[in-house]
């Protein structure tokens, strides 16, 4: 009998999603430390790091990484619009220095965290 592959494949992705959901929830709200690396996630999910990445590049065109980094700026964006904590602390809870943070988001965004919360806000 012959496994549906591609069914397995959408469950891991699937999977991926949500466990990064909760998992930047976790880092936001404090209840968990720092970010997880991808190897970590995936014997979170019981697959192999190259398994995880192999399907999930297979079912979307990219890399895990690019959409955690995806979830990471979506959740900066909301901090930055909704809340009026400094850019430093909005780096601090999602655990990066920084200097890093501002570089790390402009690289997705095309603008520092400063800028996009300023020209969102006027």
């Amino acid at each position: 009998m012959k496994r549906d592959t591609s069914k397995r494949s959408k469950e891991i992705t699937e999977s991926y999603f949500r466990f990064l959901d909760g998992h930047i929830a976790d880092v936001i709200s404090g209840r968990t430390a720092d970010f997880m690396e991808i190897g970590q996630i995936a014997r979170e999910l019981f697959v192999s790091h190259k398994h995880l990445t192999d399907t999930v590049q297979k079912e979307t065109g990219d890399h895990p990484c690019h959409f955690y980094d995806l979830r990471i700026i979506d959740e900066a964006k909301k901090m930055l619009l909704e809340t009026d904590k400094p850019v430093a602390e909005i780096a601090r809870i999602l655990t990066y220095d920084p200097a890093n943070f501002s570089k790390f988001f402009k690289k997705f965004v095309g603008q520092t965290p400063g800028n996009f919360r300023k020209e969102s806000r006027d």
